[in-house]
């Protein structure tokens, strides 16, 4: 592995390049990682960043979304096949439908959605800032797309209508309250910290719900000792690793997202050594995405 490591530096130099991972990524990727967060914070750093070539440690609606907001970089993504279930919840002509039962509001597009349905949006969120964005527009209806339990989070923070997209994060959906019921029975002392993209039912139960950058700032704060934590497992790593004196524990077997698992070293090594698999969205559709990316940029 330490070859291996070695060579990732080297190319990274001949490159010119940068690795930006999710907080979801293998340990070893994150380890290996320029920069690891969640989705907000990797828009935003793809778009600042001085290299020539990123590295997206994702899926692929990630690898979209730095190739919309930096059009002049090389956008990699190490697995082309490394997609999202609920992105793919979400085609454009089903939301061009939906948007015409709804003239009078606003469509609050999920980052976790195609660029073609970024494109066909007024504006982007992400789970870190789903509430601010809804409340920066002057509309009385939104059309949230395409999660529904982060619809319905929303809605707990705001008095205006939402109208949600019946899709979902199969990974997030299964966590179910029986099993966080059981998880605190074993663990009374634990916090039980959830991403929003869980059922209600789930998030209502929790001590807290937020974004993974939410997540580990709470972790980060807390005086708690002991927690339960429901979000996809490669969480868990930089969790740890910030807080060495606390346990952490997930809150479902199921919380593994296998599209998320496709990255690793090997494949990293060879998207920078053959420069592919390429992620480049076509102008058409970047222009108009990166509308709906940089006014969310705008709000927070």
């Amino acid at each position: 592995m330490q070859e291996l490591v070695k060579e990732i530096e080297e190319l990274k130099r001949e490159r010119r390049a940068v690795i930006l991972a999710h907080n979801y990524q293998q340990d070893v990727v994150q380890d290996i990682a320029d920069f690891v967060g969640d989705s907000l914070a990797l828009s935003r750093h793809a778009a600042n960043t001085d290299a020539e070539v990123v590295v997206l440690a994702g899926v692929r609606f990630m690898a979209e979304s730095a190739s919309i907001l930096a059009p002049e970089k090389v956008i990699l993504l190490p697995d082309v096949l490394a997609g999202c279930p609920l992105a793919a919840s979400i085609d454009v002509e089903g939301l061009r439908e939906e948007k015409a039962k709804y003239p009078d509001a606003a469509v609050v597009c999920y980052v976790n959605s195609p660029a073609e349905v970024k494109a066909e949006s007024d504006i982007c969120c992400t789970s870190s800032n789903a509430v601010a964005v809804v409340e920066s527009l002057p509309h009385r209806r939104v059309l949230f797309v395409p999660d529904r339990n982060l619809a319905n989070f929303v809605a707990r923070f705001t008095d205006k209508e939402i109208i949600p997209w019946e899709g979902c994060c199969i990974t997030h959906y299964r966590v179910t309250l029986e099993e966080l019921e059981e998880a605190k029975a074993a663990r009374p002392e634990a916090k039980i910290l959830v991403h929003p993209e869980c059922r209600p039912e789930v998030v209502e139960a929790a001590d807290f719900t937020g974004s993974t950058g939410a997540i580990l700032k709470f972790a980060r704060e807390s005086d708690a000792g002991e927690f339960l934590i429901g979000t996809e497992m490669g969480i868990l790593h930089r969790l740890r690793v910030e807080n060495p004196g606390k346990k952490f524990y997930l809150l479902s077997p199921g919380l593994i997202c296998p599209n998320m698992k496709l990255t690793n070293l090997a494949k990293i090594a060879a998207c920078l050594k053959e420069m592919r698999p390429v992620i480049r969205v076509p102008e058409e559709i970047r222009a108009r995405a990166y509308q709906a990316l940089e006014r969310m940029l705008k709000v927070a």
